[in-house]
């Protein structure tokens, strides 16, 4: 990078850039594939306040969804920032922690953003948890604590030289070595007189998922999650002119709900979904929504069926485990049969439905619970072909920073030292602690592959290739070709995906089979036993 303040146009005279930067996964996961078609929705808010700031632009890097005529490096597919801070100088650079696995890469280009007279600022879910002064001590000059809308606004201001830092709510930064950490800023709940996210923002990408939100926080308190907040609202207006907008300015048809849990204001999503229905019709479109929702929702007719009529197509829905024990030291009050029963009225409500899984959770301490990984597999199975479940995804349990799970592992001395793995293993296909007996980190591993390999298969290519043929028989059901055209779009669809699966499953163990993973649990092993050791020495 050059110096932030050199060539300049004379239409950028006396203005200033902050450059928003996601960083990109540290290696190729499940969810590269559709990475490079998204983006992160909290990034574009934060931008999307900072365009309103007197002075100021904005403009944001996702890393993860990247391409030409954006400058990249010679070798890889990353962004050439050289070449950006030529084109486009910004004055200060902030980075987006939201996912704990991509921290290292955080780190590394604040450093090198700092050594380049650039001002630093970092947020995201990752600090919600702590790690405020590792982050200050790798090239992170602000660190914010909570949402950054107003945030982002007074530490321009402070930039400009017209606020004193230390009056600003919600931050965190060093002074002579110390870490000080400003009052807490409380959570945004007017959020109409925030700006609408502004996708012109994101440079060089091509998003095709358009993630739109209107919850924010979390009440059902898991073990295993930092979002544990009292859930706010914006209002129905808000949040339906998001996806009038998109379509209007970017012809935008596929949407993800990034709230957590989709449709706890019965009457309010209700009312949502029909005007919704209501504008497509109008335009002329059908929409494709994704929505996270939970297990219990498939009791409710009426609320399935405005969503059907809104174009709500894909349930992404966390199942967890359809261990009876697991679900029960998750705090989860659901019966693995009953589950099936409502994960097929989803199904037979016309929905896709994508299952989250967690293998291997831990048990609470006092809890004598041994199951080996070959019958835990088994039981995945079962559930996954009694239910014809779509789609899954089936992570291991991870230990983030803030989490009641971090601090009872912690306590029990089973987390795998960060010297041996470090955050870029915390994206849930890595084992990160020792598993109960008489499981191994190993056979965590190897349960993952095991249940991914029998349900993405590379024998989907035969049924869709047979799909695909048989498209033109379609038009023959003309008493019902709606029906016909929805029976054959599911079986098309559901043998797509089953194959990209099997294709993405492959080049991931391609991957791990040439790192070092296996080393690295060997060592982390030996470090917890010598850990052990010397606690049991200070308790004597």
């Amino acid at each position: 990078m050059t110096n932030s303040h050199s060539k300049r146009t004379d239409s950028d005279q006396g203005r200033r850039r902050l450059r928003m930067i996601i960083p990109g996964y540290p290696a190729f996961n499940v969810y590269s594939a559709v990475a490079n078609k998204t983006t992160a929705l909290g990034p574009v808010c934060v931008a999307s306040a900072v365009n309103e700031v007197p002075g100021w632009d904005a403009e944001v890097i996702d890393e993860n969804n990247y391409r030409r005529p954006g400058p990249m490096e010679a070798t890889g597919n990353r962004p050439d920032y050289a070449a950006l801070q030529e084109r486009r100088p910004a004055d200060v650079v902030g980075f987006y922690g939201g996912l704990t696995s991509t921290i290292p890469r955080l780190f590394e280009l604040a450093r090198l953003c700092r050594n380049q007279g650039l001002t630093t600022i970092a947020g995201g879910q990752h600090f919600a948890g702590g790690n405020i002064r590792e982050a200050l001590e790798n090239g992170v000059d602000f660190v914010v604590i909570g949402e950054g809308e107003d945030t982002i606004r007074e530490l321009l201001e402070h930039l400009d030289g017209r606020r004193d830092k230390a009056d600003i709510r919600g931050i965190a930064y060093l002074d002579e070595g110390s870490v000080v950490k400003t009052a807490e800023r409380d959570p945004i709940t007017d959020f109409d007189r925030l700006p609408q996210p502004d996708f012109s923002l994101v440079r060089y990408a091509n998003i095709v998922f358009y993630p739109v939100g209107r919850v924010r926080g979390c009440a059902m308190h898991c073990e295993f999650c930092t979002v544990n907040s009292r859930p706010r609202y914006a209002s129905i207006e808000r949040f339906l002119s998001q996806f009038i907008e998109l379509y209007e300015k970017y012809n935008a048809r596929q949407f993800f709900v990034v709230d957590d849990l989709f449709g706890q204001k019965r009457s309010e999503t209700i009312e949502l979904c029909r005007r919704l229905e209501e504008y497509q019709k109008w335009a002329g479109t059908r929409f494709r929504i994704t929505v996270q929702i939970r297990l219990d929702r498939a009791k409710d007719t009426e609320l399935l069926d405005a969503m059907r009529g809104a174009g709500v197509n894909m349930l992404a829905i966390g199942l967890e485990s359809p261990i009876r024990e697991e679900l029960e030291a998750m705090n989860k009050q659901l019966d693995p049969e009953e589950m099936i029963r409502q994960v097929r009225t989803y199904r037979r409500k016309g929905f896709r439905v994508h299952g989250m899984f967690i293998f291997g959770y831990p048990m609470p301490a006092g809890v004598d619970f041994r199951m080996p990984a070959d019958e835990r597999v088994r039981q995945f199975r079962r559930f996954m072909r009694k239910s014809s479940i779509d789609t899954i995804q089936v992570l291991l349990p991870v230990p983030l920073p803030g989490t009641e799970l971090n601090r009872r592992l912690e306590e029990q001395n089973r987390i795998f030292p960060r010297g041996h793995v470090g955050w870029e293993y915390y994206d849930g296909n890595f084992p990160l602690f020792e598993p109960d007996p008489p499981m191994t980190a190993e056979d965590m591993q190897t349960a993952l592959r095991r249940i991914y390999g029998r349900f993405y298969q590379a024998r989907r290519m035969l049924p869709l290739a047979l799909h695909t043929l048989s498209m033109p028989a379609v038009i023959f059901h003309l008493h019902n070709l709606k029906k016909a055209w929805r029976r054959w779009d599911r079986r098309w669809w559901r043998s797509v995906f089953r194959f990209s699966g099997w294709r993405i499953l492959r080049r991931w163990t391609a991957d791990l089979k040439k790192s070092d993973f296996s080393t690295r649990i060997a060592g982390a092993r030996r470090a917890l036993k010598q850990t052990s050791k010397q606690r049991e020495l200070q308790s004597k």
